[in-house]
């Protein structure tokens, strides 16, 4: 199972997938603001002031979405013992962070003129500062403690148990009386959002994606080419 996702490997593959998503990012990039800002209407009730969706609804599914991942990953790695995964989960959490706290602060930004207060102790505010707080503590992990194979297993422990936080925050508008409104985009079911917004609302996660796996790539190269200087011994 190892030799298909050897670092070394794949590693030849890295740039190329780099230069390719570079070639594409920044035209992608013009084309969702273009949609976002210009082409999608305003919001008869919030205005303008709904096109921080653009930018805060791919953040917060980018930064939850690759939470699950890698706390499903560290799963993998306690049964068969793949270190390759912890390169992974590395190269993904400050990303995931970084996504979960745009998601915050978009939201603040979007929550003063709707709800004319930049934080409340909402459930699904609250869901996502305590996933803040696992990225955070998983991030420390491999931080503090210097010894690498410890460090591997208590911050693999950290994201499992955050995965209880994980349908907290995905039905936390469905459970609890919140200021969230229902989820407006549904896989099973008829969605409510028009495709005048559903549309640049894509196109901004498409592009965010894009970001994502540019530096996630670049992450896991520097990874890979610190283990080779260290030349620490693979599974």
């Amino acid at each position: 199972m190892y030799n298909l996702i050897n670092p070394t490997r794949i590693f030849h593959w890295i740039e190329k997938l780099i230069n390719f998503i570079n070639s594409i990012f920044f035209i992608l990039l013009i084309v969702a603001l273009t949609f976002a800002l210009v082409l999608s209407p305003p919001d008869y009730l919030q205005g303008d002031s709904v096109r921080i969706m653009y930018v805060h609804v791919p953040a917060a599914w980018i930064g939850l979405s690759s939470y699950t991942f890698i706390a499903l990953l560290s799963v993998l790695n306690f049964t068969f013992k793949i270190k390759n995964l912890n390169l992974i989960t590395k190269s993904i959490a400050p990303l995931g962070l970084m996504f979960t706290c745009l998601a915050i602060i978009t939201g603040s930004l979007w929550g003063q003129p709707t709800w004319g207060t930049w934080w409340a102790w909402d459930a699904r505010i609250t869901s996502m500062l305590i996933l803040t707080i696992f990225y955070i503590l998983f991030i420390l992990a491999h931080k503090l403690i210097s010894q690498e194979n410890k460090a591997n297993k208590i911050s693999s422990i950290i994201l499992i148990f955050g995965l209880i936080n994980i349908p907290i925050i995905k039905y936390s508008v469905d459970w609890w009386n919140t200021l969230h409104q229902p989820a407006s985009i549904k896989i099973a079911g008829t969605s409510t959002i028009h495709s005048s917004m559903l549309l640049p609302l894509m196109l901004m996660l498409l592009v965010l994606l894009l970001y994502s796996a540019l530096i996630f790539l670049m992450k896991y190269k520097t990874e890979i080419i610190r283990i080779k200087k260290k030349n620490l011994k693979r599974i």
